[in-house]
């Protein structure tokens, strides 16, 4: 019997049973008899990850040309690169400009826009040869004075993925070698420099503003803006100086912007939209097996999280944070919404990402008297109100805020629901707006610096994720972490780190989804990687 079953008795597992049969529901709502056939692979959760071939039977041939028409949640506000994190915007500037390494669907860093990458054995001298023949999309040549200039413009800029080791200096030696000097190791620098925000563009913006450059960014990635509107939709046309000879495959790529995550999946259907970015868990299986459509799914690096605001009296309590934490039956919660294709977290760190120590981790699981006794140690013992703020449009979001919801009020605790759309919703939380929160955590890169700088530096961009999260020896060890080399050691003290931020609960860890997206049978050679980005430059639409 599963623990998700062995609490139906509880008042929070009744309410988890609640939502979870109003989504079997939703689930199973669509037609079946796919004319594509269906391989499976498997994905870093332990989950199959489905692919689309077309049948055998009337195959089709898959052709170059063509426009790939995506549905996305969130408009793309901005291509400058070094100023941008959210999806909306990171997802487009990945298709525009390219880094010097990369990272494949595993995860596995690999040479990109560099032929070949050298590290010194202290760790201090990195060098980057460049491809042969590389151009930007306007035909110019791409030199290491153009990638000298990218880095110095993200040194000075900073941003919220800025470039957190000690730098000494950044030159060209040749026309096509870089030469990165640090001052100090930095473990996490190599994979750091797959972000997109450490993508290359011409030195000196191309002799444009900055302003004028953004507005139609030059780079060397498989796509060009041909047209943008910053409330709507971005139609990209193929790079047709791509150094990966013959890729892209289709034309045109629109990113159309559908805000409503039904309007989404009824568009795909009706094949009015090649694609979704942002699938509700529970109709993963409606498309799978529906009639012309598929799904795509990949591990993640992803963490669904309940953030609390610590400068809010209530959550600035640990004992209230804590017994939030034994009030919520994680396993109940992933199991009723994720339909197989998720993981309950215990750490911080997904499963996908080094270190995560998830299986060694003590998290607070599901204990209702014990959240009592942990909540009457703290300044608030007979319980509060207070808000949950959660983003418009998304369903699985709207079922969790309602599942946490009812684990607060076994407790004393009323959490009322405010949905705001979800423009509105970054604005809040960037402006700390908030009392708590449902987001989740995202690696940009294969390794655990990239979330846990991110979710517990008190003085990074984000200030411990908009939680204002301050904890000194969690500090120090992630400061460790930054210069220990891979190994034991490094393992140790993330272990460490890992364990206090279970104990304090700044975030509540919920699970680790896989990445999954719908689309039409008829798309092929579509890649999706553990960032939840897609590349394009093998897609094909079976004509």
């Amino acid at each position: 019997m599963s623990r998700f079953k062995s609490f139906a008795g509880k008042g929070l597992s009744l309410a988890v049973m609640a939502v979870f049969m109003l989504a079997v529901i939703a689930g199973c709502s669509g037609a079946g008899g796919s004319t594509a056939a269906k391989t499976d692979t498997t994905s870093a959760n332990g989950q199959s990850s489905k692919t689309t071939e077309p049948a055998a039977e009337g195959k089709t041939e898959a052709a170059d040309g063509g426009t790939f028409t995506y549905a996305r949640p969130a408009a793309v506000t901005s291509f400058d690169l070094h100023n941008e994190i959210t999806a909306n915007n990171a997802f487009a500037i990945d298709k525009v400009f390219e880094p010097l390494v990369s990272f494949d669907k595993d995860g596995k860093i690999v040479d990109w826009l560099a032929k070949s990458h050298e590290v010194s054995a202290d760790g201090l001298t990195y060098t980057f040869v460049l491809r042969d023949g590389l151009k930007f999309s306007d035909g110019k040549d791409v030199t290491a004075k153009d990638a000298v200039f990218s880095l110095n413009r993200h040194l000075k800029v900073g941003g919220p993925l800025e470039i957190s080791a000690k730098i000494g200096s950044v030159t060209a030696k040749d026309d096509h070698t870089l030469v990165v000097k640090l001052e100090q190791p930095y473990t996490p620098f190599l994979s750091e420099m797959s972000n997109f925000s450490n993508g290359i563009l011409p030195d000196n913006f191309g002799g444009k503003t900055e302003e004028e450059f953004f507005k139609k960014p030059i780079g060397t990635g498989p796509f060009v803006v041909e047209n943008w509107d910053p409330t709507g939709d971005v139609t990209f046309v193929k790079n047709e100086h791509y150094w990966q000879e013959g890729k892209p495959h289709i034309n045109k790529l629109v990113y159309k912007l559908v805000q409503d995550d039904s309007q989404a999946l009824n568009q795909l259907k009706a094949g009015e939209v090649d694609g979704i970015e942002s699938l509700a868990l529970q109709n993963a299986q409606e498309l799978k097996n529906g009639d012309g459509t598929a799904v795509l799914t990949n591990g993640s690096w992803v963490t669904e999280q309940l953030f609390f605001n610590t400068l809010d009296e209530h959550f600035a309590d640990k004992h209230v944070r804590r017994a939030l934490a034994l009030a919520l039956d994680r396993d109940g919660l992933t199991k009723a919404l994720t339909f197989g294709y998720a993981q309950t977290a215990n750490s911080l760190l997904p499963t996908t990402i080094p270190y995560n120590s998830n299986d060694s981790i003590k998290p607070l699981n599901f204990n209702v008297e014990e959240a009592k006794k942990e909540l009457a140690q703290s300044k608030f013992p007979t319980g509060f109100s207070s808000t949950l703020l959660v983003a418009s449009g998304n369903d699985t979001r709207a079922q969790e805020a309602q599942i946490i919801q009812a684990a607060a009020k076994t407790i004393g605790i009323d959490l009322k629901i405010e949905s705001v759309e979800l423009a509105a919703f970054r604005e809040r939380f960037f402006a700390y707006d908030f009392s708590a929160m449902l987001n989740s955590g995202q690696a940009d890169s294969p390794e655990a610096n990239s979330i846990i700088a991110f979710q517990t530096d008190p003085d990074g961009f984000s200030k411990s994720y908009w939680t204002h999260y301050t904890n000194d020896q969690v500090t120090k060890l992630l400061r460790e972490g930054q210069t220990t080399p891979d190994g034991e050691g490094r393992q140790k003290i993330y272990g460490e780190l890992l364990q206090i931020l279970a104990d304090d609960v700044p975030y509540i860890p919920l699970y680790y989804p896989d990445i999954i997206k719908g689309v039409r049978s008829s798309v092929e050679g579509l890649t999706v990687l553990p960032n939840g980005s897609l590349r394009f430059e093998d897609a094909h639409i079976a004509q």
